[in-house]
């Protein structure tokens, strides 16, 4: 059985692992004794597969750190990224709806670990956990503002401005000090573009001094620099998002 630390909540604690994920810390004391006790820290290297498109769903993942990709697959293998996850989130939503399978690809870009939890012990703690219904649904309702606005973005702005967009969100799940590990697949995948296209766009945000892009590492240089160099897509998110905090307190 995991042990759980429950007196303070930001300093939860399972299987000797401190817990990170804001959608855990923000659950009464109550529900983490229900859940917690059926959650497994799990390591999540480069590239794991957490979900994949119409397979069925074996787990959920509450992300403690790095960060996971949601992509949409075509019917050639193609991919776009349509939504990040780090450690705000959970992978495995369609669970949450009652469904079994996933419609999109969800693969670790930015390697860390989570709290993995079975798809009928999720289902069973939906049950016995309101505070967690409410806090997936409204999750729910992020990843669904990514993906449309995303769609909006690769449609109306140029690729140096997405770039930018996606490398504050990148940032602002990671929580780090501006290094982000991100290769240059994974910034195509982002963007939905070819690679080429990405080092050309990099190469915008380098010579501004906004980046440092060099073997697979971005080093944000300046982050006012870089939001004021996105597109309006960043701030419509964030403005959003912050709308639905203050609605949620």
């Amino acid at each position: 059985m995991a042990h759980a630390s429950l007196r303070d909540p930001k300093k939860s604690i399972i299987n000797g692992q401190q817990v990170q994920n804001k959608i855990l810390l923000a659950l009464p004391k109550r529900e983490r004794i229900s859940l917690f006790s059926k959650l497994k820290f799990v390591s999540l290297p480069l590239r794991t597969v957490l979900n994949q498109v119409g397979e069925p769903i074996e787990f959920g993942y509450f992300m403690n750190d790095g960060l996971a990709s949601v992509l949409s697959i075509m019917g050639n293998g193609k991919s776009v990224e349509v939504g990040l996850c780090g450690r705000e989130g959970f992978v495995g939503l369609p669970l949450v709806a009652g469904f079994s399978t996933s419609p999109t690809r969800v693969i670790v870009q930015v390697a860390g670990g989570g709290f993995r939890i079975g798809a009928k012990n999720l289902i069973a703690a939906l049950l016995d956990c309101p505070h967690l219904v409410i806090a997936l649904q409204r999750f729910t309702q992020e990843l669904g503002l990514q993906a449309s606005q995303i769609a909006a973005c690769n449609r109306l702005h140029e690729i140096d401005k997405r770039l930018a967009n996606w490398l504050l969100m990148s940032q602002d799940r990671l929580g780090n000090d501006g290094v982000l590990p991100l290769t240059q697949e994974f910034l195509a995948h982002m963007l939905g573009t070819r690679r080429a296209s990405v080092t050309v766009a990099a190469g915008i945000l380098q010579k501004a001094g906004l980046i440092i892009y060099k073997r697979g590492v971005v080093r944000v240089e300046s982050r006012p620099g870089l939001e004021d160099a996105t597109c309006e897509c960043y701030g419509i998110m964030l403005r959003q998002i912050t709308k639905w905090q203050a609605e949620a307190n």
